[in-house]
This record gives structure tokens, C-alpha cells and sequence, in this order.
């Protein structure tokens, strides 16, 4: 029974029960992907039952991750069949608990407000994105939002953050970013913006 209603892996060398990150970058991707898919289906056709089902999975999958075990979690366990040839990145479990914790609160809102009213407002739409940024920063730069706010509510430091985050300590030259660097990404933006506005005027 124990090992089935647990949450995290003890590994040894470790303190407090671990995750892989590894594998659930993959489920955030997975996650990302379908949410971005549901929700372009209803911007460009106005078709929300994608979206609804999305929103179950979402839901159902997330409070599988935090009652009963994250082993059993459909997207955890393809992320783990996907990345099972790389090297496991141990993360500490109690904070993704508290990530998975705002997850589930904001999937079992948009369950309500949209599966079951049928709504379709601002705190809806703010709702979605926000998902949307939590998962692509998870997916995309192994941040975890949900993590950093777990430091700040609970007063204490997280331990075993990915890349060693929670760690303080001096960034390596490979990790610095120059003057030169940054104006070339502000130039691209300014270049990006000023091509879209042409691109606007010309088809207009």
C-alpha cells in the first residue's frame, strides 16, 4: 500500500524523496503541446470541446501526480519510456508536490468555469495561459514557477533544484552574458517587430 499512495523516489545519497527531472520536463511538453493545441482549436474555429477534454486530462492527471503517486501518471510515464536512455536529474519531490498542488487548483477551476458553465472570459483566458507559461518555462528551461513560489510561501529553501539553482554560487564565463549579446537581442526584436508591421501594411 505504501508503495503504491507514496509521492517521489528514495534514492540513496539523498535526503528527502526525489523526481526525475528528466521526465518530467517530457510530460510538461506533452501537457504544453496539447493545452497549445486545444486552445488554438478554439481561437481559430470556436470549438471548445478539444479544449474540454484537455482540460479533463489535464486535471485527471495532475491528481493522480499528487494523491496517489506520480509513478501512475499517464504523461509521467511516457516522459519516462521518452527520456529513458539519459542520465536521471534528481529534483526534490516536496516542492514539485506544491507546483503539482497549483496545477491541480487551476485545472479543477477551468473544469468548472469552462467544462461545466461554459464560460468563456478573462479569468478564463487568464487561466489557460497562465498554464501555458508554467509548463513551457518547466518544459522548455527546466524552471519550475510553482517551485519558487513553494521558497517563498514556506520560508525555506527548496533542495536538489535543477542545475543546482537553489545553490548559490559564482555563474562560469560560458554562463555570462555581454553587453554586445544583449543589444543583438534587443536589435532582433526591433528588426522582428518592424518586419511585422510591414508585413501588416503590404497585405493590408
Amino acid at each position: 500500500m505504501n508503495k503504491i499512495f507514496q509521492f517521489g523516489e528514495n534514492v540513496e545519497g539523498y535526503n528527502i524523496p526525489v523526481l526525475n527531472e528528466r521526465e518530467l520536463r517530457a510530460a510538461a511538453g506533452i501537457l504544453f503541446l496539447m493545452m497549445y493545441t486545444s486552445i488554438m482549436v478554439v481561437i481559430f474555429q470556436n470549438n471548445y470541446l478539444v479544449l474540454k477534454y484537455a482540460i479533463v486530462i489535464f486535471l485527471s492527471d495532475f491528481v493522480i501526480r499528487v494523491f496517489v503517486n506520480p509513478r501512475f501518471s499517464p504523461t509521467l510515464i511516457v516522459g519516462r519510456m521518452i527520456v529513458r536512455n539519459q542520465v536521471p536529474e534528481y529534483v526534490g519531490a516536496p516542492q514539485k508536490k506544491f507546483a503539482w498542488m497549483i496545477g491541480v487548483t487551476m485545472s479543477a477551476t477551468m473544469f468548472v468555469l469552462i467544462g461545466i458553465l461554459n464560460f468563456d472570459n478573462l479569468i478564463t483566458t487568464l487561466l489557460c495561459h497562465t498554464c501555458l507559461i508554467f509548463l513551457f518555462f518547466e518544459a522548455a528551461f527546466g524552471i519550475c514557477i510553482g517551485c519558487k513560489i513553494y521558497a517563498r510561501v514556506y520560508r525555506e529553501k527548496a533542495q536538489y533544484c535543477p542545475g543546482e539553482v537553489c545553490e548559490i554560487h559564482e555563474r562560469h564565463e560560458i554562463q555570462k552574458t555581454s553587453g554586445w549579446q544583449k543589444l543583438v537581442v534587443v536589435g532582433s526584436l526591433v528588426y522582428m517587430i518592424m518586419m511585422g508591421f510591414l508585413v501588416g501594411q503590404w497585405l493590408s
